[in-house]
């Protein structure tokens, strides 16, 4: 027995290319036994299908691949039935830990328990210093340290103040220098209840990589190939990572996309974007409904988010999907100038 001729020709097979970057089931024949043909059942998403074949990434995120011969049935499945669960136990410390595993710089380098990172000037989280813990210097020499480092990549120096988690004088030193404080909101909320918010789930492709359709809605794209290709490495770096797109027309730019990194218990969403034309329909939503769906069918449990606390749309959004606030951080950017060290 085999698979059979053309795939729209076998009735079981309710699935086409069309349905690219949803979660689907899918039955491939996998080996013959005695003579007798071996099946082989998937549940994911369908992350491909060309003349290569198909390729689904069920909840382990290994990719299954079979030549399209092989499908034997196939079909459309609704989104993960993510349950109701508690939020993970995190504090600062570790929130902001795994937030920076899920945005890597493209350069990072040790400062005693410091982190300095560096990606051609692509957002302040990858182009700043994670201060958490002991820097093994003092305060004063630590931040000497960071600005030369910064300025020998040609980058303003900003540093990451977590409180707590940073050294007790750090803020102190920081405002004898002059230094400004810009407040960002760090916002946690239970994934089940995510993944069932709103509708339009259906509208909402996944990929694993961000195509230039994606980019295209990507209000950080600027054209420099040097920054271009530090996002491409910042965006697609993480543990497991998802990017979300509501098509257009044919022809036409997304309509919305976001993304979402899956690190253990704890998903990061960013990245949330809606085309003007298509604001207050609800695409926000299902966006990132859809990535919460996909972080609990790996196993995750809370997710996370960082937000500016001056930026009140985006806020409003997230309160009317139940994210609370877990605790702020501050980018704070050292001037320049010289500035003695410690003796």
């Amino acid at each position: 027995m085999t698979a059979g001729g053309p795939v729209q020709d076998r009735p079981e097979v309710r699935i086409d290319r069309s349905d690219v970057g949803r979660r689907v089931s899918v039955r491939r024949l996998s080996e013959f036994v005695d003579g007798r043909p071996v099946f082989r059942d998937s549940i994911g998403v369908l992350t491909s299908w060309d003349d290569h074949g198909l390729t689904v990434v069920p909840r382990t995120g290994e990719p299954v691949a079979f030549a399209e011969k092989l499908l034997v049935a196939g079909k459309v499945v609704p989104l993960f039935p993510a349950r109701r669960a508690p939020l993970p136990a995190a504090g600062p410390i570790e929130l902001q830990r795994t937030a920076a595993r899920g945005w890597p710089a493209v350069e990072q380098e040790p400062l005693g328990e410091w982190t300095l990172r560096a990606s051609a000037g692509f957002t302040r989280r990858a182009n700043s210093v994670q201060a958490l813990g002991d820097p093994g210097l003092p305060t004063a020499d630590a931040l000497a340290a960071v600005r030369a480092w910064y300025a020998a990549r040609g980058l303003p120096a900003h540093v990451e103040v977590v409180e707590p988690g940073a050294p007790q004088d750090l803020r102190a030193e920081l405002d004898r220098l002059g230094a400004g404080h810009a407040p960002t909101l760090v916002r946690t909320v239970p994934l089940a209840g995510l993944a069932r918010a709103g509708s339009g789930h259906d509208r909402v492709r996944l990929s694993r990589t961000a195509d230039a359709a994606w980019l295209s809605l990507y209000r950080r794209v600027t054209g420099d190939p040097a920054l271009e290709e530090a996002a491409s490495r910042v965006l697609h770096g993480g543990p497991s990572v998802w990017f979300a797109t509501v098509p257009g027309a044919p022809g036409q730019p997304p309509l919305a996309i976001g993304r979402c990194v899956v690190d253990g218990p704890w998903a990061g969403f960013g990245a949330v974007e809606v085309a003007p034309r298509a604001r207050r329909a609800g695409l926000a939503t299902a966006v990132m409904a859809v990535l919460a769906s996909r972080a609990a069918e790996e196993g995750a449990a809370g997710g996370y988010l960082q937000v500016e606390a001056d930026n009140t749309g985006a806020i409003a959004l997230y309160d009317g999907l139940g994210f609370t606030t877990s605790h702020t951080y501050h980018y704070t950017l050292l001037p320049e100038g010289r500035h003695h060290p410690s003796e």
